[in-house]
């Protein structure tokens, strides 16, 4: 197999791993134990509790996508980041591009959607930031500097 064909098989595949390991944390883990700890937490704090689970899923997304390119990282999730700003991943996940990009519009028109923009805003970059610290966990250790040969 050339070498084009074998580099761009990894990428596609650590892509897909990263979406596969979003969707089954997201239905078979994170949706089972909302469920479960909801009626301890009460109904003010569920959204809180949903958006750690976001993070630590997104963490894992990104994590099992670098740990699968382990050459380039970062850059795979960065292209994994970006097949999630064309979908609406609202049943998985609390990223939402497409309705962001859709709010901001709507700010530029009436200053009422401001505060929502914000919080989406803030809410985006953290789910990303933890994709992407996922990402740097999965990369490959440097040597330990030795005095020894």
């Amino acid at each position: 197999m050339p070498v084009v064909w074998r580099t761009l098989l990894i990428w596609v595949w650590a892509i897909w791993m990263g979406w596969l390991t979003l969707i089954v944390i997201a239905s078979e883990v994170e949706r089972p134990v909302l469920r479960w700890i909801g009626p301890f937490l009460g109904p003010s704090w569920i959204p809180t509790a949903h958006l750690a689970f976001d993070c630590m899923t997104l963490a894992a997304a990104g994590f099992v996508a670098g740990r699968f390119n382990r050459a380039h990282p970062m850059w795979t999730a960065g292209l994994l980041a970006a097949t999630f700003c064309v979908l609406d991943l609202r049943g998985a996940v609390a990223v939402n591009v497409p309705w962001l990009i859709r709010l901001a519009w709507n700010s530029f028109h009436d200053s009422r959607y401001l505060d929502a923009l914000a919080t989406s805003v803030e809410t985006h970059f953290l789910l990303f930031g933890c994709l992407i610290a996922g990402a740097m966990l999965s990369r490959a250790r440097e040597k330990p500097i030795s005095i020894a040969h």
